[in-house]
């Protein structure tokens, strides 16, 4: 329960200094990726505050996501190109601030590694378009173990009927 309480108050802290301009997390550039568009265009399809988190590698503040409490069945999609990248029956409440997910759907997220804030930590982003969506860590559930912490900013949610 402390590493979660340091990580949130590190991310915290990483979302502030993202914002202010200070940090900045992993390059992705190097990929090549189904969907892609100009920084303007970006621009043009993303609200400034997703703008900051999917193409400039930020973190939305804890608690702010009106998709942490999201409960619905469903899939999450990416907000940049609206592939389908996590399904509701993965989601559980970390306690952490941001939605989180034990696996995502097969083949729809990529990782690199984030040297950012002096700390090694795993990124992921969307295998379609490349857009930052938020960490992975080691300390998730069972079946998998792991907890991909996801800003609510970067995607959307698409509910199916039951």
């Amino acid at each position: 329960m402390l590493n979660r309480r340091l990580l949130l108050i590190a991310a915290g802290l990483g979302a502030v200094a993202t914002r202010l301009g200070l940090a900045s997390g992993p390059a992705v550039a190097t990929e090549k990726f189904a969907v892609t568009h100009t920084d303007e265009e970006w621009r043009k399809l993303l609200t400034s505050e997703q703008y900051d988190v999917l193409r400039g590698e930020g973190t939305e503040y804890p608690f702010s996501s009106a998709l942490l409490h999201e409960e619905r069945k469903g899939n999450f999609a990416c907000a940049g190109c609206q592939q389908d990248v996590f399904s509701s029956s993965t989601k559980f409440d970390s306690g952490t601030g941001w939605p989180s997910f034990w696996a995502p759907i097969a083949g729809a997220v990529g990782t690199t590694e984030d040297h950012s804030f002096g700390i090694v930590r795993t990124a992921v982003h969307c295998s379609r378009c490349g857009s930052h969506l938020g960490h992975v860590f080691a300390d998730g559930p069972k079946p998998t173990g792991l907890r991909y912490c996801i800003n609510g900013i970067a995607m959307t949610f698409h509910a199916v009927s039951a």
